[in-house]
């Protein structure tokens, strides 16, 4: 969880907020999609996050991405910004968030695939017909990809 989020729930405790974050696709040469599987919630998801004061949605991307997966990318495209009731989220700890969150493709990816900040438990590529349970606001995502023919 970012640091302003944290430092918004001391005010806020579990109330609802409205948190603005990117998310960010990385697929293999299969056209596999990269999911984490999430520590707070047992579920699979995109890497991604919430955004820090100052930074642009991209650096977020970027961030997360490093932060969550150990991968760095040479660009991002944004492909889409999501919100709406869709995206609210009640965390197993009780904090309620109504997400907006810009979804951004990786592109020239390098580094070793790994897990290094305990959000996540795995990290593994899966193909459209093979997809895990998944998380709420991911779910939402990945049909929106297969909608528009970005995950085949």
């Amino acid at each position: 969880m970012s640091n302003y989020i944290m430092d918004l729930r001391k005010h806020v405790g579990h109330d609802a907020l409205i948190g603005v974050g990117a998310t960010t696709l990385v697929f293999n040469d299969k056209n596999e999609l990269l999911l984490n599987l999430r520590s707070d919630t047992n579920t699979w998801g995109i890497p991604g996050g919430a955004i820090e004061l100052g930074e642009t949605l991209e650096q977020t991307a970027a961030r997360e991405l490093k932060e969550e997966t150990n991968l760095s990318a040479e660009s991002f495209s944004l492909l889409h910004l999501f919100s709406g009731s869709d995206f609210y989220f009640k965390y197993p700890n009780g904090d309620e968030l109504y997400s907006v969150v810009a979804l951004y493709l990786a592109k020239g990816v390098t580094g070793e695939l790994k897990i290094t900040d305990g959000e996540s438990n795995d990290l593994r590529f899966f193909g459209k017909d093979e997809l895990p349970t998944l998380e709420s606001r991911a779910d939402t995502m990945i049909k929106w990809l297969i909608k528009n023919r970005l995950l085949i």
